[in-house]
């Protein structure tokens, strides 16, 4: 792909995305340059967003996959279909695709989500396509990669738990690209332009639902606090509630209370406490909304 593409290419992408030029553009030179890359971030920082507007201008196909203990070479390298087999024996017709030699022939981006859960002989299956460029399938042959073709990993740097130590080899054919929350400003814009809450009650929710959920990822008690998409829906729950109480603006004596109904809700369930901490999810969210509107009332302030 030539540089002049690659910049047109950019250019679209970035007028849908929020706060994540950088990102993109490291992520963009990284496959267009052939190359494979693993993208370690929290969940909610854009990261499938980024991918499925990249193959979307391409024109090639993104495939999911989970990576968990269930995801075997055999599933994702593809089997041949049992009935056919027991008809007429293994052939290369009655082969059917995994997920891996789907996107090898497409070429489309192979994105394996949850990448460090994978078991080591499924990612030691990938070592091949992403080395070659080709995999040999018994009964099959050798299965090619077209140019376009690129696998994506996603890594949670706070999930530690069920996850495997990836091997040097596997480190050893994928670029890496650290991608962290979204400054304020940022997560503002995501929220209003995936919301569209209206006038100074929507303006308000916005601002203290993504101030709110900003404040989960620095509380103490929090090994990992909640993503934008909790910002999002405390809004869309806060602006359903405010309909159901009759609160038109954010100067009504319910508005603060109306909020914390709605973060407890929405966020609740998004946050992970620190395995030595003595107290709960409740607990911890009715902390950020006294230190927001009641300690320090003046950031809170409607505008």
């Amino acid at each position: 792909m030539q540089t002049t593409d690659i910049g047109a290419t950019r250019d679209r992408i970035a007028a849908h995305l929020v706060g994540r030029e950088r990102e993109l553009e490291l992520t963009l030179a990284a496959v267009a340059a052939g190359r494979d890359i693993v993208l370690e971030g929290p969940p909610g920082t854009s990261k499938t967003t980024m991918l499925k507007a990249i193959t979307a201008e391409w024109g090639i196909p993104l495939l999911f996959v989970e990576g968990n203990a269930d995801l075997t070479p055999a599933k994702l390298v593809g089997h041949h279909n049992p009935a056919r087999v027991l008809r007429e024996d293994y052939s290369a017709d009655n082969f059917v695709a995994g997920p891996l030699v789907e996107a090898m022939q497409t070429g489309g981006f192979l994105y394996i989500e949850e990448f460090n859960r994978a078991p080591e002989d499924t990612l030691n299956t990938l070592l091949a396509a992403m080395a070659d460029r080709s995999i040999a399938v018994p009964r099959v042959g050798s299965i090619p990669a077209k140019d376009t073709f690129r696998v994506i990993a996603s890594m949670n740097p706070y999930d530690n738990q069920g996850t495997t130590r990836l091997s040097t080899s596997v480190h050893d054919r994928l670029n890496r690209l650290a991608v962290g929350y979204q400054d304020d400003d940022a997560e503002r814009g995501i929220v209003a332009l995936r919301t569209a809450a209206p006038g100074a009650l929507g303006e308000a929710l916005i601002a203290d639902a993504v101030a709110l959920t900003r404040a989960t990822r620095d509380h103490p008690d929090i090994r990992q606090g909640s993503s934008v998409r909790g910002a999002i829906d405390c809004v869309l729950v806060s602006g359903q509630l405010a309909g159901l109480r009759g609160i038109t603006d954010p100067g009504d004596a319910g508005y603060r209370e109306l909020v914390y109904d709605a973060m407890t809700v929405c966020l609740s369930g998004r946050i992970h406490l620190d395995e030595a901490a003595e107290t709960t999810p409740e607990r911890v969210l009715r902390e950020i909304w006294e230190d927001h509107f009641i300690l320090h009332p003046a950031a809170a302030a409607p505008g």
